[in-house]
This record gives C-alpha cells, structure tokens and sequence, in this order.
C-alpha cells in the first residue's frame, strides 16, 4: 500500500469511528449537511478523496474540538492523494482530468465563460442546477460538484493564485436554479470579487457581439519561466488542452487583454452584479 493509500484508509476509519460516537448514522450526516447518502458513503469507503472543506464540516458536526486532532486528520486529507482528481476520471474528459491538475498548480487563471459562472465560482447549488439541466445522474452530479469544492481550495492557500475573470452579462441575468439560486451566486460572486488577487470583469450586453462568444476558455501561467503556458479550450466536440504552442497560448492571452478592455473594471463587479 502506498503512503497515501494508508492515509486515505486510516483517515477514513477515524471518520467513521468519530460519526459512531457522535452516535450519527450516515443518512442523518447527510441530511444534517444536505449531503447526498451516496456521499458519505464514498467517503467513508475511501472511494472518494474527501476535502478540506467538507472534512471541517464533518468535524463541526461531530463536535470535534481537539486542536492537534483536527490539524492530524487536515494533514493526511491533504496527504492522501495519490494522483490529484484522480477518483474524477470517471465523470470528467481525461483532457479536463488534465487541465485540473494544471489549475492547481498555476500561478495566473486567466478565465472566460459567456454563459455560465467558472467552476471555481460556483456554489454548490447553482452547480447542481446546472448538472441537472446537462441531464446528469444523480450520483455522477455529486462527484462533479465535489470536483469543483476541491479545485476551490486554491484560493485558500496561503499564497493562492492570481484569478482574472471576465463573463457575460448574460450569466449574472440567467437565473440558474432560481432567483433564490442566483441571488446567493451573486453575493459569492460580489465576496470572491474583493478577495485579493481576484477580479471579476463583466462584458455589458451594450458591447454587442465581441470574440467571447466563440466559446469559454482558460489561460495558465505558471510560476517557473520555463514553464509553458496552458490554454483550455470546452467545445462541443470536446475539450481541448494546448500546451507548449506560444503561437495558440499567446493568441489566447492577446484576446483576453482586449476583453478586458471591452469589460467593466473589476472595481465596479458589486455595482454591475446587483443593478
């Protein structure tokens, strides 16, 4: 067994021992934290990485109060990857399964989306709804949405990444899952907006036609110089990675600079959102 196997198994046998003595059962954890039961399962099998976010829960509601206990089962969580997004391969291209691994590792996202929230800025709901429109079954849709809450960890780093992104008027107006939906997507967003490092950008429906409606993309730089830049490209034929091609990835990045002359100023995201 792997080191981070033996993690993963003896992570997962505290977790289940600490719900016994909560004297929880796996369907009342789930109900208690609007879990699906399929959840709590895979991650109590180890069939699934569990995060740092979804473990902190797990540990509030088990009344886990111990310091040095929660710093322990925070580091093997950490530690427990063999291969980051791996458990995803089933639900995700191996192109996206790609560009996740990347992500994580980038020291500039670059992000455009025309009609619909990035990932990385999605909440839960508006994720699910989402799901549910692409017709996708239930227990694929929980481990996409468990996809995105990790790839969101980045941002609680101690030195996260710097995030640009630049979306549609179109996505603030289209109520996705409700306007109580929205309206929570929308304060996430007007939060994440004056996070340090972030900026989010709007293209007006006064612009008219401009180059994001050809389709959403992601630019990746990377910290060390010779590293090349990433470009991700979804389609509907698929989704595309470039890499190590500067005349692609530099025509990506041209592209971005002139939206974010077209865009509103990052400044201003909270006022555009909510008018």
């Amino acid at each position: 067994m792997t080191e981070s196997a033996a993690l993963r198994r003896r992570l997962t046998a505290e977790l289940r021992r600490l719900r016994a003595e909560a004297k929880l059962t796996q369907r009342q954890v789930a109900e208690t934290l609007d879990w699906s039961p399929s959840k709590v399962i895979r991650i109590e099998q180890g069939t699934v990485r569990i995060g740092v976010t979804d473990l902190q829960a797990l540990l509030n509601l088990y009344a886990v109060t111990d310091t040095a206990a929660i710093a322990d089962l925070t580091r093997m969580a950490r530690e427990s990857k063999k291969l980051p997004f791996s458990e995803y391969r089933d639900v995700v291209s191996p192109e996206t399964l790609r560009y996740f691994q990347y992500e994580a590792n980038a020291a500039i996202i670059r992000q455009v989306h025309s009609t619909l929230v990035p990932g990385l800025l999605q909440i839960e709901e508006y994720s699910r709804a989402v799901l549910e429109a692409y017709r996708r079954a239930p227990e694929d849709a929980d481990k996409v949405v468990d996809s995105r809450k990790e790839r969101q960890e980045l941002f609680e780093r101690p030195e996260p990444p710097e995030a640009f992104f630049i979306i549609d008027e179109a996505v603030l107006r289209r109520e996705v899952g409700g306007p109580k939906v929205m309206a929570r997507q929308i304060d996430h967003l007007v939060g994440m907006a004056k996070r340090p490092g972030v900026a989010i950008q709007v293209i007006r429906f006064s612009a008219g036609a401009h180059s994001a409606m050809a389709g959403p993309f992601v630019h990746l730089e990377f910290p060390a110089d010779n590293d090349p830049d990433v470009i991700f490209v979804e389609n509907t034929l698929g989704d595309t990675l470039f890499r190590d091609d500067e005349d692609v990835t530099a025509g990506y990045r041209e592209q971005f600079w002139t939206l974010e002359d077209l865009a509103t100023p990052a400044d201003s995201f909270e006022e555009v959102a909510k008018s």
